[in-house]
């Protein structure tokens, strides 16, 4: 099963996502995330065997617990794009409060993962929801315009827990569901 660690936006920010979304609604090429699956992945596990899930869940939550994070509140808004501007293959709204807590809890999870054989990324980290993945570039003038002229607010949630999870693939995308939650 393919596994991964978030903090999921609450369903009331659903709406604000697809105001985002709606600014590309003119960049051909560009598919648009499902904004009632908006979360903020801290961790991404790949394909995990069944019989380690008890193991994953186990670090996680060592990792939730010694990032020592109480429940926070968080900002989401803006634009940004991986890898750059001149090559975008995500489109994005990053974090602007809570930045210092995800960061701790990303760190404090990665570390409890690494001995468990789950390499940490090979980028810096940056909180984020994704909002699109550039398929192929017709867009690319477009999208480029919008990350440099606008500025949305989507919204801010109270974080209080971390959840694991599940991440099903779908002719319709990939499908997430909890696996389970780690408080803070």
């Amino acid at each position: 099963m393919r596994l991964f660690v978030a903090v999921d936006l609450p369903d009331e920010l659903a709406s604000s996502v697809v105001d985002a979304q709606r600014r590309f609604d003119d960049a051909p090429g560009l598919r648009l995330t499902d904004s009632t699956q908006a979360h903020v992945t801290l961790a991404f596990l790949g394909d995990v065997e069944e019989d380690r899930l008890a193991e994953v869940e186990g670090a996680v939550e060592a990792g939730v617990r010694d990032a020592a994070v109480g429940p926070f509140e968080a900002t989401v808004g803006g634009f940004g794009v991986f890898p750059s501007l001149d090559y975008i293959s995500v489109v994005w709204t990053g974090v602007r409060q809570g930045t210092g807590e995800m960061n701790r809890l990303h760190e404090s999870i990665q570390a409890e993962l690494l001995p468990l054989g789950f390499e940490p990324d090979d980028h810096a980290f940056t909180p984020h929801v994704t909002l699109a993945r550039m398929d192929d570039a017709r867009g690319k003038e477009t999208v480029q315009r919008v990350v440099r002229e606008e500025d949305p607010t989507i919204g801010s949630f109270r974080v209080e827990e971390v959840r694991l999870k599940r991440s099903d693939l779908t002719p319709d995308g990939p499908s997430y569901s909890t696996v389970e939650r780690f408080p803070l």
